[in-house]
């Protein structure tokens, strides 16, 4: 495959579930089918909340997009005439996204991606934060906690009306009957082990 475009980069639309990352991803392609742009847009095939083959949005606006269960299928469908590659929940996919997203913006396609920066416990999501550290472009967005009504920078998950332990599983398809949105003084996460013990002694 060989792309010819003069220019490529990578943006990021990030935060915690329900801050609005997908609905700003479609309002970029929206943007951009106006603007004629040839645009190719992926999904994980994991996160099948609200349909197998289209990005959809919380709010339920959506768009048409291509399942893949690996990065590298990405480049099955980009061709000279792609100038956009939009990627949903970039989080569910392995490690190798990264290494996708930065040979494309290379060539010269614009790489617009929205996921998770943090996990349920509150640590960096995999390889998120090199992907951040590598886009031209990061839109940290917030959410608005459920307990206290303050810009929520976390994903609480909730297993049956209580907060998830530490050690659950790091994924687990859901919305809003397994996540909330919180804030750093709200969000819990029980068996967490203590990272800053020395500073709690002072």
């Amino acid at each position: 495959m060989y792309l010819n475009q003069k220019e490529g980069w990578i943006e990021v639309i990030t935060g915690p579930m329900f801050a609005g990352k997908t609905e700003e991803l479609l309002r970029r392609i929206k943007r951009l089918e106006y603007a004629k742009q040839n645009i190719v847009v992926f999904k994980p095939t994991v996160d099948n909340r609200y349909s197998e083959n289209q990005v959809i949005s919380h709010d339920h606006n959506k768009t048409q997009s291509i399942n893949i269960s690996e990065a590298r299928e990405i480049l099955n469908y980009v061709n000279n005439e792609t100038q956009v590659v939009a990627i949903d929940e970039i989080q569910f996919l392995d490690e190798e996204a990264v290494d996708i997203c930065e040979y494309l913006a290379d060539k010269g396609v614009r790489v617009i991606v929205s996921g998770l920066d943090r996990d349920f416990r509150g640590e960096p999501f995999s390889f998120m934060p090199k992907l951040l550290s590598l886009a031209e472009y990061v839109s940290k967005l917030t959410a608005i906690c459920v307990k206290c009504q303050t810009p929520a920078s976390r994903t609480q998950r909730i297993i049956e009306g209580n907060p998830a332990k530490y050690d659950d599983p790091i994924i687990l398809i859901g919305a809003k009957d397994s996540y909330e949105a919180r804030c750093r003084d709200c969000h819990e996460v029980p068996n967490k082990p203590k990272r800053f013990g020395f500073l709690d002694e002072r």
